[in-house]
Parts: structure tokens; C-alpha cells; sequence
């Protein structure tokens, strides 16, 4: 199954946890797993916490801080941050499922990270 992402800014969190819960209930999955994985480089997935908005704009800050866009970087394209950033955070994330629903903490959410937008994007969602 495959959502498709359309991000707004260059660097942002698109919390994307009732989209991959509806695609778990459609498929009718009641127990197993799912595979949330994100097929570009300058991209990435991660879990962490959902309910207070502030948490995402921390770890872009402390990103972009570790990370910064300018600081000679040899890729021509110019975007060697975002495909730094994108295998730090990590391409893909592992959840398990019971009675229908992701085994998901109370706080957690599933993230897309966009590191090169705005842009058009696709995640791709394995049931097992």
C-alpha cells in the first residue's frame, strides 16, 4: 500500500499515524506488523511524541543546529544535509499490531520527515 505525502517547507514533521492506522483497519489486519519505510534519500520516518506540537519543531531545530545547510559540503545538488539527515533519523519503522490497532505508546506518532521539500512523496506501508 502506498500513502502519499505532499509536503509544504523544506524542513518539517507530517504526522502521518491515522493515515497508516486507516490502511490497517481497510486491510483488515488484526494481528502482525507493519513496515512504514519511505523510499527517498532525503527523507525518513521515525515515532515519537504526538501530542505536543513543540517536540517536532525541537528536533528540527537541534537538526538543522547539527546539521546546517551551509557548511561546505561537496554534493553538487546542494541538499547533502537533508540525505545526512535522512540516515540519521532512518528510512523505516517496524510496528506491531493487535486487535486492529499499532501498538503505539500514548504519546507516540508515526513521523515523515521531509529534508528536501516542499515535495511530492511517497511511503510505502508493508502488512505482515
Amino acid at each position: 500500500m502506498i500513502l502519499n505525502i505532499g509536503s509544504a517547507a523544506k524542513t518539517e514533521m507530517i504526522d502521518i499515524t491515522s493515515e497508516v492506522q486507516k490502511a490497517v483497519s481497510s486491510e483488515g489486519i488484526d494481528e502482525g506488523l507493519c513496515m512504514v519505510y519511505v523510499p527517498h534519500t532525503t527523507a525518513a520516518i521515525t515515532i515519537n511524541e504526538s501530542a505536543d506540537p513543540a517536540v517536532k519543531q525541537d528536533i528540527l531545530m537541534v537538526l538543522g543546529k547539527v546539521i546546517p545547510w551551509e557548511a561546505g559540503y561537496r554534493h553538487r545538488e546542494g541538499n547533502s544535509p537533508a540525505h545526512i539527515k535522512s540516515s540519521l533519523i532512518g528510512v523505516s519503522q517496524l510496528i506491531g499490531i493487535e486487535k486492529g490497532r499499532l501498538l503505539l505508546g500514548t504519546w507516540q506518532g508515526i513521523f515523515f520527515c521531509e529534508f528536501d521539500g516542499p515535495r511530492k512523496r511517497k511511503v510505502f506501508l508493508k502488512f505482515m
